[in-house]
């Protein structure tokens, strides 16, 4: 059975509805004209650029909430390199895990082993796509299972175990290493691929 590019498994829907609960709960309070994209961000508790990048303008948003519509997950965007997309990809990544919902749907999944496999499997396949870009830019191929492990593991061990805040130098930085690493395009020998144990959308299990 083929594989396919799998949905966040749970996170985008979670945080588009804290976003569309925000706006209600706002408009309860206030007249339309005085919401605000910033207001609604610290009401649903997500930053204010997750609402843009998800929205991009509030007009946007408000008619969303008013159909009851909930956008459809996006493949990660095409810059045209492989740093440009990682940029992006991992900018969002951090945004959407941080959030007060992405924090509690994290935690609720580390109590749940399967749960936490279609997660995985969702990062997994994001950067699986990116790394599939490489060969037709002709970029190096980069490894998937590289890449979680320089630039995934590092950022949610910092957010779920420490309770830090990942700035965008430091975001940055993991991709800088991660890029200039020899070993970005070698697959392990040590060790058996992520993709052997991450649970997929068409899975029967």
């Amino acid at each position: 059975m083929a594989r396919t590019l799998i949905r966040p498994g749970g996170r985008s829907e979670r945080i588009q509805i804290a976003v569309h609960d925000a706006v209600r709960s706002l408009l309860a309070e206030k007249p339309e004209g005085e919401l605000t994209i910033a207001a609604i961000a610290a009401r649903a508790e997500v930053p204010p650029s997750t609402i843009y990048r998800r929205w991009e303008t509030l007009p946007k948003l408000l008619a969303d909430v008013a159909t009851n519509r909930f956008l459809p997950d996006s493949i990660p965007v095409d810059t045209g390199s492989l740093r440009g997309d990682l940029e992006i990809w991992l900018e969002q990544l951090v945004d959407d895990i941080s959030s007060g919902p992405g924090h509690t749907l994290l935690r609720e999944r580390s109590a749940n082993v399967q749960v936490s496999r279609v997660a995985a499997g969702y990062a997994y396949q994001n950067l699986v796509c990116l790394c599939d870009r490489c060969e037709g830019r002709g970029e190096p191929n980069a490894v998937a299972d590289r890449l979680m492990d320089m630039i995934v593991a590092p950022v949610i061990y910092r957010i779920f175990f420490t309770g830090q805040e990942i700035t965008k130098a430091y975001q940055a930085e993991l991709i800088e290493f991660a890029l200039a690493s020899r070993g970005l395009t070698r697959p392990y020998d040590s060790q058996a691929s992520i993709r052997e144990y991450v649970l997929y959308e068409n899975d029967p299990q």
